[in-house]
C-alpha cells in the first residue's frame, strides 16, 4: 500500500524550503562587507577600461 500524506504539511514543507532558498540567494547577494563590494566594483571598473582601450576608433 502507498503511504497516506497530509498535503497541507507537504505544502508548509515546499514553502519553508522556498524561503529558504531565498534567503541563501540574499545572504549571497547582500551579505558581503562595504569592502568587498567596493573591490568588486573596482575590479569591473578595471576590465571596462581593458576592454575600452582595446576598442578600434572610425
Amino acid at each position: 500500500m502507498t503511504e497516506i500524506v497530509n498535503l497541507r504539511s507537504v505544502r508548509k514543507q515546499k514553502a519553508r524550503a522556498e524561503r529558504a532558498e531565498a534567503a541563501a540567494e540574499n545572504r549571497v547577494k547582500f551579505g558581503r562587507s562595504k569592502a568587498e563590494k567596493q573591490k568588486a566594483e573596482a575590479e569591473a571598473a578595471l576590465a571596462r577600461r581593458h576592454i575600452d582601450g582595446h576598442k578600434r576608433e572610425e
